[in-house]
């Protein structure tokens, strides 16, 4: 299994960026956390970070019969990215949307979330853990339930 974790605009910037609202953990250190949790759950995390929105569209369009999920932090994309949110609905699997803050704690134009509609959930709030807590939510999302035992 195959989960694909997109980083949207500035956050490589994480850890020089605005502790107060997002720590001061870097980008490579989500990474290295999601591979460790990848590793322990027995799938592929492939990571993928860019600041030019079509670039990113293209990255999600390449995954299209690639990655059996995917974990998506857009940024302020997250709140008008039209491309971005058709890039993702071509997609047929779980999409989790997660954010480091409490977007819906913070300014009122943060509180909309254009990719919400079509992912499978959101995670906010919770710094790193987000991320984390996001992988392990696709990957559950992905895997087949397992079958039910009859008497």
């Amino acid at each position: 299994m195959k989960v694909l974790v997109l980083h949207g605009v500035n956050l490589d910037m994480l850890g020089k960026r605005d502790p107060v609202q997002y720590g001061t953990v870097t980008l490579p250190e989500i990474d290295n956390a999601l591979q460790s949790v990848g590793t322990e759950l027995g799938v592929e995390v492939e990571s993928f970070q860019a600041n030019v929105e079509g670039v990113l569209c293209e990255r999600i369009h390449r995954a299209h019969g690639e990655v059996d999920a995917l974990v998506i932090n857009a940024g302020a994309w997250t709140h008008y990215s039209y491309a971005i949110r058709d890039a993702l609905a071509i997609l047929r699997v779980p999409i989790v949307e997660v954010h480091l803050s409490n977007i819906h704690a913070r300014e009122a134009f943060r509180h909309t979330s254009v990719i919400a509609p079509i992912a499978t959930g959101q995670i906010a709030g919770f710094g790193v853990d987000s991320y984390v807590l996001g992988l392990r939510a696709a990957v559950s999302a992905a895997r087949p339930a397992p079958a039910s035992k009859q008497g």
